[in-house]
């Protein structure tokens, strides 16, 4: 426990320092193999988004608008 009253004294000189110290009672303690999980899933996570993404907005690629060959054109005797 490093709570207290530290004294420092140097050539006759005296100074104090009061500490006052906190302990976190609900931390969770983060180590290594924690870390590189998290950072693992996170990457897995995203790329399976992208791949995701990429899946959907992919299907639109090959086909063209064929508007034009559904339209009815008229028939204009000055420009046939």
């Amino acid at each position: 426990d490093p709570r207290g009253l530290y004294v420092c004294e140097t050539g006759g000189k005296k100074e104090s320092l009061q500490v006052h110290y906190r302990m976190c009672q609900n931390c969770i303690e983060v180590d290594a193999p924690t870390i590189s999980g998290i950072v693992i899933a996170d990457v897995v996570a995203t790329l399976f988004l992208a791949v995701a993404v990429y899946c959907i907005t992919g299907h639109d690629r090959g086909h063209t608008s064929r508007a034009s060959d559904r339209q009815n054109l008229i028939s204009n005797e000055l420009y046939q």
